[in-house]
């Protein structure tokens, strides 16, 4: 891969560009500006990031989690674009380039969640889990869906993801425009494809992290050939993803931790605890030793904290010490990129660059403290149970609406007003791409149509249709 086809400012519709003009952005500070005017942005506000429909102004969203990510990515783009210059890593390699990759990687922060459902990643399994009870009986024509759809369009739905979803609704959801949605350049695209692969393709043992998740769907194969061919990745991951993904790992792995302190999930004690253990079993010496340099601040952090007679100590020591942690990381994922640089840029590199970098086993200690005490919290499990009933409601009710949508069979007045609810900006993309399709095809796109409108919901949407239509106004 080279750099000039990575940054690729095109984008899937062209458009002249006049000879003059006043407006001076680049085409990437023109992505910028679209997403933070879109509504798919502004519904991050109230979507779940770890605790659904929460009343703590503190804890984050998707939205705040989103900008974080987006910050921490730019600053990366910063770090390894000055750093690729000071190590001559690559000829071509100039200092607009390294303001395009911090740009590219501020807007990737902003959209790398905008596909997924509500109630977070929980709402990604209760999609999978539908599916996979119910395809075998919602029966078309006389047979289950799941004799009628191809194996990756059935996939497509057994390993739901919401990157793949963000996908869809910055390329063709999202109706700014025409069909296109966003239209964003072609470098931003490909970007956010984390997992470059068909839900067909998922091997979470291949030992290669860019086949643990499907990257698009079926109905979005053309737009990933365009991309992947427009920048010049061959199936790879980007360059630049690793980059996103690192951010985004930074920014979940310590907010999840400052979040569970702040609801008295865990303590500052059981933190300490928990880090020195895993520490004193580690058999990687450079991690440990981070680990450890980095627990001996918290401690001073708190001894700083008591010091100044603080009401919370403990609060006070870990937002401040999250902030060194987070800057450290930063710098370490940097390093690892510039020493695994070549293999990066020849789409070989196989693994995260927190986990190859010596903050890997603070960054996992942190991942599993947050799940041993936070998620797998009774508190969670209620949240999760109620957004589960949720979503069940509401796919039942659409998917069975849905299936004859679209055909010579006659729908049921109940069916007609329920379909009548799905967004009309949905429904117009429907018929766009569904044209000239196949029955099967139309079908699939009918199901994608329904898992596109939930996915659209925000937890408070999503809640209070699940009410009206039980009669709980």
């Amino acid at each position: 891969m080279n750099w000039k086809n990575i940054l690729c400012e095109d984008r899937i519709r062209q458009f002249s560009k006049p000879t003059s003009s006043r407006d001076l952005r680049t085409e990437f500070e023109k992505d910028y500006h679209r997403i933070i005017s879109s509504a798919a942005f502004r519904r991050l506000q109230d979507k779940t990031q770890v605790f659904p429909l929460d009343k703590n102004d503190y804890v984050r969203t998707r939205l705040t989690h989103s900008l974080e990510v987006s910050s921490f990515a730019r600053s990366l783009g910063q770090s390894v674009g000055q750093s690729i210059i000071n190590n001559n890593l690559s000829s071509d390699f100039s200092y607009e380039q390294r303001e395009s990759i911090s740009d590219i990687l501020e807007c990737a922060g902003l959209i790398h969640d905008i596909g997924n459902p509500p109630f977070g990643h929980f709402g990604e399994s209760a999609i999978q889990d539908w599916c996979k009870n119910n395809f075998n009986k919602l029966i078309y024509k006389g047979k289950p869906i799941d004799e009628i759809l191809s194996d990756e369009q059935k996939n497509d739905f057994y390993h739901f993801e919401g990157n793949a979803q963000a996908l869809r609704v910055v390329s063709k959801l999202h109706f700014l425009v025409d069909e296109n949605g966003m239209n964003l350049t072609k470098a931003l695209l490909s970007t956010i494809i984390k997992y470059p692969v068909n839900s067909t393709g998922i091997d979470k043992y291949s030992g290669n992290i860019r086949t643990k998740k499907m990257g698009y769907f079926d109905a979005d194969k053309d737009i990933f050939e365009n991309v992947d061919a427009s920048v010049g990745s061959n199936g790879n991951r980007n360059p630049l993803t690793y980059l996103l993904e690192a951010a985004d790992d930074i920014a979940y792995l310590t907010a999840d931790i400052e979040d569970s302190l702040k609801k008295g999930m865990i303590s500052l004690d059981t933190l300490i605890l928990e880090v020195n253990e895993r520490i004193s079993k580690s058999q990687n010496k450079e991690a440990a030793d981070f680990a450890g340099q980095c627990l001996e601040k918290l401690n001073k952090k708190y001894e700083k904290a008591t010091d100044k007679n603080l009401s919370e100590p403990d609060v006070y020591a870990i937002e401040n010490w999250m902030v060194i942690v987070q800057g450290q990381v930063l710098q370490l994922v940097t390093d690892c990129f510039v020493d695994n640089y070549e293999s990066i840029m020849a789409g070989t590199f196989a693994k995260s660059l927190i986990e190859e970098s010596k903050a890997g086993l603070l960054m996992n200690i942190l991942g599993d403290i947050a799940f041993k005490y936070t998620f797998t919290s009774k508190p969670i499990y209620k949240l999760e149970i109620a957004a589960d009933t949720i979503l069940n409601f509401l796919l039942d009710k659409f998917m069975k609406a849905i299936l004859y949508y679209d055909t010579d069979e006659k729908l049921s007045v109940v069916d007609k007003k329920i379909i009548s609810m799905i967004s009309r900006d949905y429904m117009h993309i429907y018929h766009y791409y569904s044209e000239g399709k196949s029955e099967s095809d139309r079908l699939y796109l009918r199901l994608l149509l329904v898992t596109d409108y939930i996915c659209g919901m925000t937890d408070s949407f999503a809640k209070n249709l699940y009410q009206e239509f039980n009669g709980l106004i």
